[in-house]
């Protein structure tokens, strides 16, 4: 269990105790949220967090079923309108009506439709290497693996099993990089053998749960009147060129920001990322 000060937990409205952090509560300004990739967690966003909260409170989040959250006995719930509605939850519980959100693959999604539940809570919207339209390869890729990746045995092993997976997203990774961010999508069970921070039904709900109701587009056109900020990893087989040329065309005030030497998705270090949040944080207040 997280024990660092900033870790918190509350309550979703169907039981589950769900975790968070909260980093710079004393600052003024817009919070934002930030909301991770399908099989990622909260961790993903600790440096960037750390970073942002001599400006901004921050708040960075475990969906249900990942990191220190409780896992869902009823894996059908893992979909992205469950999700949004403990999002909703946790920012009525800290009292937030107004707030940026800054979403990773997954959570960017949650990000459109929270934007078309509640256009207005949502001051901004950081949009990670995700768009209304999802590229079949890069699907059908994610949900091959999601769930199914046979165990490891060592720390070296997580690491080099994270490297298989993203390698050839993040083509400049060291093997150091690549052990981080293996110990933040894995934590180690009782006898201290690293396990991924996931419940393996998500991997089912992907496969089985199918589409979610309504339009796609539709939720990315509840953004029409809140600045948003499009990440997009070049290399990416899930955001593809002629799906951000359609999402510019739709929203023409969309700042889109490429990420060289990245695929799916940017890990929100990169020069590029840095810059343009820092200027997207001066345009929302």
């Amino acid at each position: 269990m997280a024990t660092d000060a900033n870790a918190h937990h509350y309550q979703s409205t169907d039981g589950l105790n769900l975790f968070y952090r909260d980093f710079g509560g004393q600052n003024d300004g817009t919070p934002i949220i930030c909301l991770p990739g399908l099989t990622r967690n909260s961790r993903d966003f600790e440096e960037f967090a750390i970073t942002l909260s001599d400006r901004r409170r921050v708040l960075t989040v475990d969906f249900r079923g990942r990191g220190f959250s409780d896992h869902d006995p009823t894996w059908q719930n893992y979909h992205p309108g469950t999700y949004v509605g403990d999002v909703w939850t946790l920012l009525d519980t800290l009292d937030i009506h107004g707030i940026i959100v800054v979403g990773t693959s997954l959570g960017g999604l949650c990000a459109m439709a929270m934007a078309a539940q509640h256009p207005e809570r949502i001051a901004g919207v950081v949009i990670n290497d995700i768009g209304p339209e999802i590229n079949p390869a890069g699907l059908a890729r994610v949900q091959e693996y999601t769930g199914r990746l046979p165990p490891v045995m060592s720390w070296e092993e997580a690491a080099q099993q994270t490297k298989e997976i993203y390698g050839h997203w993040l083509p400049d990774l060291s093997h150091a990089a690549f052990d981080q961010l293996a110990r933040r999508g894995y934590r180690e069970n009782d006898v201290g053998v690293p396990q991924l921070d996931i419940d393996a039904n998500i991997g089912r709900a992907v496969r089985e749960v199918g589409p979610q109701k309504g339009d796609p587009w539709a939720l990315f056109d509840a953004l029409r009147d809140v600045p948003t900020t499009l990440l997009w990893g070049v290399l990416s087989d899930i955001l593809t060129d002629d799906i951000v040329a359609k999402m510019t065309a739709r929203k023409p005030d969309l700042e889109v920001v490429p990420v060289p030497n990245r695929g799916h998705v940017p890990l929100l270090d990169e020069p590029a990322c840095l810059a343009a949040i820092d200027e997207f944080l001066q345009r929302v207040p």
